[in-house]
C-alpha cells in the first residue's frame, strides 16, 4: 500500500483540528521523478505497513490480543527481518484488512482467504430471510456506538482509534457499515456518490460513453483478458457488449437517482439498489473498466509529454503496474477477488468519477494525515464524497452530517 508523504506529497492531508480547506499547496511537477524520489516513495510502503501491522494486533475483541505478528507464515517469522520494499510492493493484493468488515453480525474472522470470501459474501440477509436481499450497506447507527462495540481495549492503538471516531463524530454522528468482500472502496464511494446526486454528470451524458468498449478492446488487444466477476474466455464482441451494458446501467441508475427530489427518496433507492446484486456488481464492473480507460489517457498524456496529476507517477512506477496492460492484470482484474484498492488507486477511482474522496484515517489521528482528500488538487465543480477507514484498506461511510460534503 503506498503512502504519499512531504516531499512526495500527492494528496492533501488535514489534521483533526483543521475544516477541509487546504493546508497545503499542491506539488507542482513538471518533468518526471528522479530514481531517488520514486525509491523515498517506495520506501514510504514498509513504514506505512509497520502501522497497519501495528493496529492490527489491538482489535480483536475476541481473540487473545497478542498481535498480527505471530499470524504471520513461518518463513516471514524464522527469517527475523521485515519483509524487503521490492516484496511488499510486487506482492499482489491478498492480504485482507486488519479488521475485515464482511461479516455484521456474530463472530468477526480477520484472515479469511480468498476462497472464504467467495463463500462469504454475505452482510446480514434481510428479514425476509430471501438469499437474494442481501445487505452490501448496513442500516446506520451511532457511531460512538459503533466504536465502543469494536475497540474495547485500552492499548495504544486502541486509545487511538477512540480518539479519531471521537473527532469524527464532531462531524457525522452515525457510520453505515460496507460488506468486506474486497470491492468496498468502490461500493463505498459509489453508494455516497448515487446517494447525493442531484444531476447526471456530463461525462455520463456523452454519446461516447457507450463506444468506449469497442474503441479500446479493437486498439488495445490485451483487454481481452479483462476479468469480468471471475468470468473469462469470452469472445472480444461479447466482452464489448457486456461492458457496454454495464456503462448503460450506470447512466440509468445515475440519471434516476439525480431525478429525485428528496435525499430521503434517493436514499431508500440507494438502499434497494445495493440489495440487488445482480445490478450492484455490473455497476463495479463498469466503474473499474472507466478507471482502465482513465489510466490508458494518463499513459498516453504522459508518453507524449504533457502534464499528468501527480498521482500518475506512483501508478506507474510500480513493478506490477508499470504500464496500463500491467495494471489491469496485476490489480483492476484483481479488485473483488483476491484484492481491493490500494491507496494509490483511490485517486485512480477519483479522476474516473470526477469525485473528490474525503477519507478520515483514523490510524492517522493527530496526524497532518488524519483528513486526505483525493485528488489534492480536484477541479472546483468536482462533488466531494466522504468515507471512514481505520487501515486504508477498507472503507465505511460517516453519516448524518453536521455539514455539506460537497465542494
Amino acid at each position: 500500500m503506498f503512502l504519499f508523504r512531504s516531499p512526495l506529497t500527492c494528496c492533501r492531508t488535514f489534521s483533526e483540528s483543521e475544516d477541509a480547506s487546504p493546508s497545503h499547496s499542491p506539488v507542482e511537477m513538471s518533468s518526471r521523478w528522479g530514481q531517488a524520489e520514486v525509491q523515498q516513495a517506495l520506501t514510504d510502503v514498509e513504514e506505512g505497513e509497520q502501522e497497519r501491522t501495528a493496529a492490527a494486533g489491538d482489535h480483536l475483541p475476541h481473540e487473545d490480543k497478542k498481535g498480527v505478528m505471530e499470524k504471520r507464515s513461518e518463513a516471514e517469522r524464522s527469517s527475523g527481518s521485515e519483509p524487503s520494499i521490492t516484496a511488499l510492493v510486487n506482492t499482489k493484493r491478498s492480504r485482507l484488512s486488519n479488521k475485515e468488515q464482511g461479516i455484521l453480525e456474530g463472530e468477526e474472522d480477520m484472515y479469511r482467504d480468498a476462497e472464504e470470501i467467495e463463500r462469504e459474501k454475505v452482510l446480514p440477509v434481510c428479514e425476509t430471510g430471501s438469499s437474494e436481499n442481501k445487505l452490501s450497506v448496513a442500516p446506520e447507527m451511532d457511531i460512538i456506538e459503533y466504536c465502543q462495540k469494536e475497540w474495547r481495549g485500552s492499548t495504544p492503538m486502541a486509545k487511538l482509534m477512540k480518539k479519531g471516531y471521537e473527532a469524527v463524530s464532531q462531524k457525522f454522528t452515525s457510520i453505515r457499515r460496507v460488506r468486506g468482500d474486497n470491492y468496498c472502496a468502490l461500493r463505498a464511494t459509489l453508494f455516497q456518490a448515487l446517494s447525493q446526486a442531484s444531476e447526471l454528470p456530463d461525462w455520463l451524458q456523452s454519446e461516447d460513453l457507450t463506444l468506449l468498449p469497442e474503441k479500446l478492446l479493437s486498439k488495445y488487444d490485451w483487454i481481452k483478458q479483462w476479468q469480468l466477476r471471475q468470468k473469462l474466455g469470452r469472445k472480444m464482441g461479447e466482452l464489448s457488449n457486456e461492458i457496454k451494458d454495464y456503462l448503460i446501467l450506470l447512466r440509468k441508475k445515475w440519471e434516476i437517482m439525480s431525478e429525485m427530489k428528496t435525499p430521503v427518496e434517493r436514499q431508500a433507492a440507494c438502499d434497494e439498489l445495493f440489495t440487488n446484486e445482480e445490478e450492484e456488481y455490473s455497476l463495479y464492473e463498469a466503474v473499474k473498466f472507466l478507471m482502465l480507460n482513465t489510466a490508458i489517457e494518463l499513459y498516453d498524456d504522459d508518453k507524449k509529454g504533457k502534464k499528468v496529476p501527480v498521482f500518475s507517477w506512483l501508478l506507474f512506477a510500480r513493478d506490477t503496474s508499470s504500464n496500463p496492460s500491467q495494471l489491469m492484470n496485476n490489480h483492476l482484474n484483481q479488485i473483488g477477488h483476491t484484492g481491493g484498492l490500494e491507496q494509490v488507486e483511490m485517486f485512480l477511482l477519483a479522476y474516473a468519477l470526477q469525485y473528490t474522496i474525503r477519507v478520515y484515517r483514523l490510524y492517522k489521528y493527530s496526524t497532518d494525515e488524519f483528513i486526505t482528500l483525493y485528488p489534492n488538487d480536484p477541479e472546483e465543480d468536482w462533488p466531494m464524497v466522504t468515507l471512514l477507514t481505520e487501515d486504508d484498506r477498507h472503507y465505511n461511510i460517516p453519516v448524518r452530517m453536521c455539514e455539506e460534503t460537497s465542494l
